[in-house]
């Protein structure tokens, strides 16, 4: 085995100086008449509407359906265009069609003005006068080439340029619409969130006349309240059209997390030292067990919901900390060399709460604990999330990421349907992208009989990982007020994971970033590209390996390292790392997985994450470029690739990025004169022009050498003449540092 590696890389910081060229209708696209007079008729009919209502805010809400998963920068440059705002500022929301998956496009929301819905018929009618009169009725590529100078545009209310625009904007459309909600499911409880305008929720109730029923909303933040199903039949009828997103308010524990009593033989355990501490969001926890020395309790109810507690309510918490504290005797196969953790346990439920309610809790939480880095919560919904939008809980959660120093484990969720027809989506907050969501797998690595599905937003690879968590007919042993008891559910895979997160972070001294990088890597290894992607909506990455010192190192003939850096600019870079060469070629496949945590924003719905880092990983070519491993050619010049394929291939928008060579009839790469090899991340903001934050990321890059040498000495040896500091990560070394720095000093 090899260690990893701990580089302190020096990486530098590019402008863009790519200049985009004029804008032109795609090769194949064409604008003709008939298009043009159904985009009028659909304005027309959306400006009907809205003069038949007496709207309650000053603009108009536009769905833009487009013809395409459409990128930032091929969205609509002149129509809808306020004139006081960017197009992008006035986006409220962003979701999916309902074509089957892989065929969706993207329906984007406006909030304009209603003059400028009236400009814009005006502005399509001239556009079509002009494809009439000049372009025989329909409008091609080839019309608005640069060397095309035949085209007299003189005689127009429009310039050149907006009549340009007009009609490009005009081909990636396929409709306009007033924005609706769809049929509702009956539930006791929904969170219902309006679009961004210039009214609040309390201002938009009272002007629907809701004042009476007010009672019954409960506003908490982010334009979103949790209401009654009645509360949104009314809200539905008199403002449908401000109404972003509806899901359910209802948090239930899986049904197979009640653990069958085993026994209660008496067991002893030491007396917690310096051991790192976890915290726990779940269920009560009873003070009774052995183990309540290991635990800082506090339970987190109102007056009024301990007054229907019963015994049963401290079990789930109860045996989600056992495993934490003191999982791997229970279960011997699953030690995971990590030791005892203690754990600060906060009760904030029974065995069901509102995830408006427990949210809440949960930032109260956070905020009082700055000193913890890992949070376990194994709590979910039975409802499937949104294909178009992330619940609430899982947006709160994935803020408290992306501003504190902090990473949450939650659990996949379990299909608790007696009969399981097909896989049911998972459940919030299993729906965090900033989080480590694990599902669920057997003993032999197939996944459990409770699993549920990903992917998130129809793209984000979501669950991230899966763990041992026992199946009905295989269970893993946890404690609960009852003594040993066997259970088995996906709320018992996640806090093994939280050990080992904890492990890196609070013993090793790992950055959360190269943390997570590290678990994902490892689960993902080699096998995942070679797949197929096989399993990847019920498995995520793959399984984690048991023994977290698997984790923390690597194979004899692989060169493993990790490294942290600050994207500040629109490019991070290094192109001088120093791969070892054998006769002028590189004997190596590579690996890479990239993390960071981004900010994002759940009102743009199914363009969630605000940041987005762009990963090439390879050898330096002679034209001083990246041959990337993942052939990631998404800013390469005079190469177009649309928005599409760079979400399937290259995961665009995605805070987690693996890529990997297939391990497979693999033959030495040439080498470039005098070149090494390099790192590129091209960082682009969803909601700006520039990224003006700084965002840190961890990477863990991998290259294993193809005759199964061992070339580490020689890979050390290059990094340090060109004055980098190389550490090997000496695990045994960094937890008698952490013992040590945790012993009390006595003073005389």
């Amino acid at each position: 085995m090899n260690p990893i590696l701990d580089v302190k890389l020096r990486f530098s910081g590019e402008k863009n100086n790519q200049k985009p060229g004029p804008r032109n209708l795609r090769t194949k696209a064409n604008v003709d008449t008939v298009k043009i007079n159904k985009l009028i008729s659909d304005l027309g009919k959306a400006a009907d509407y809205y003069d038949s209502i007496t709207p309650l805010v000053s603009g108009v809400l536009i769905d833009i359906n487009y013809n395409d998963i459409i990128a930032k920068s091929n969205r609509v440059k002149r129509i809808l265009k306020p004139k006081n705002k960017s197009l992008n500022e006035a986006i409220v929301g962003a979701r999916f069609s309902d074509a089957p998956e892989g065929e969706q496009n993207h329906i984007i929301t406006y909030y304009v003005e209603r003059e400028t819905l009236e400009e814009t018929i005006e502005e399509l009618k001239e556009a079509k006068r002009f494809i009439e009169e000049k372009l025989s009725g329909t409008a091609t590529a080839a019309n608005f080439a640069s060397t095309d100078t035949r085209l007299d545009y003189s005689g127009y209310k429009l310039s050149k340029p907006a009549l340009r625009d007009v009609i490009i904007d005009c081909s990636s459309i396929d409709s306009f619409a007033v924005p609706r909600q769809g049929e509702i499911e009956k539930k006791d409880s929904l969170v219902i969130t309006f679009y961004k305008t210039e009214l609040t929720v309390d201002e938009i109730l009272k002007k629907a006349d809701l004042q009476d029923e007010r009672y019954r909303l409960v506003e908490y933040g982010d334009n979103t309240v949790a209401a009654s199903y009645e509360d949104f039949l009314l809200l539905n009828e008199r403002v449908p059209y401000l109404i972003s997103m509806v899901s359910a308010d209802i948090s239930t524990l899986s049904l197979e997390d009640a653990g069958i009593r085993s026994n209660e033989v008496p067991v002893s355990i030491p007396p917690p030292r310096n051991e790192p501490t976890i915290g726990v969001i779940d269920t009560l926890f009873d003070e009774n067990v052995y183990f309540s020395e290991w635990v800082e309790n506090e339970d987190c109810l109102s007056e009024v919901e301990k007054m229907t507690l019963s015994g049963s309510d401290r079990d789930h918490g109860t045996e989600v900390t056992s495993i934490i504290v003191d999982g791997p005797r229970m279960n011997p196969w699953l030690d995971d060399g990590c030791g005892r953790f203690r754990v600060r346990h906060f009760g904030v439920c029974e065995e069901r709460i509102t995830p408006s309610r427990m949210i809440m809790k949960i930032r109260k939480i956070i905020e009082k604990n700055p000193d913890i880095h890992v949070w376990n919560l194994s709590l979910g919904t039975d409802e499937e999330v949104s294909k178009n939008f992330i619940s609430y809980d899982a947006a709160v959660l994935d803020e408290l990421q992306a501003m504190k120093n902090v990473l949450f484990v939650i659990s996949g969720t379990n299909d608790n349907r007696i009969e399981r027809v097909g896989k049911l989506r998972i459940g919030s907050p299993a729906d965090s992208l900033n989080a480590v969501v694990v599902n669920s797998v057997r003993r032999n690595g197939m996944p459990a009989s409770y699993t549920r599905r990903g992917s998130v937003l129809s793209f984000f690879n979501k669950p991230d990982i899966s763990y041992y968590g026992g199946d009905y007919d295989e269970r893993i042993t946890a404690y609960s007020s009852r003594g040993e008891t066997e259970v088995y559910g996906t709320s018992f895979a996640a806090p093994w994971i939280s050990r080992k997160l904890c492990y890196m972070i609070d013993v090793i001294g790992l950055t959360r970033e190269v943390a997570k990088a590290l678990i994902i890597d490892s689960a993902a290894g080699w096998n995942y590209k070679q797949s197929g992607y096989k399993n990847n909506r019920l498995m995520g990455y793959g399984i984690v390996p048991i023994d977290v010192n698997s984790v923390l190192s690597s194979e004899g003939d692989e060169i493993r390292f990790i490294l942290n850096g600050t994207a500040k600019s629109y490019k991070t870079t290094n192109y001088g790392i120093p791969v070892p060469k054998v006769n002028e070629k590189y004997p190596y496949v590579g690996r890479a997985t990239l993390c960071y945590f981004p900010k994002c924003t759940r009102a743009q719905g199914v363009d969630y994450t605000n940041r987005e880092l762009s990963l090439k990983f390879g050898r330096i070519t002679d034209k001083d470029t990246i041959r990337d491993i993942n052939k990631n050619v998404q800013e390469d010049e005079g190469v177009y690739v649309d928005e599409r394929q760079s979400r399937r291939d290259f995961r665009k928008w995605e805070n987690t990025k693996f890529i990997s060579a297939l391990l497979k009839n693999n033959r030495p790469l040439s080498a470039y004169p005098d070149r090494l090899w390099g790192i590129s991340l091209t960082s682009k903001n969803r909601l700006g022009t520039v990224s003006a934050e700084e965002l840190n990321f961890g990477m863990v890059i991998t290259l294993k050498e193809l005759d199964g040498i061992n070339r580490i000495e020689d890979f050390v040896r290059a990094c340090r003449i060109r004055g980098w500091i190389v550490n090997e990560l000496d695990v045994a070394n960094k937890v008698e540092i952490y013992n040590t720095s945790q012993q009390e000093i006595q003073f005389e």
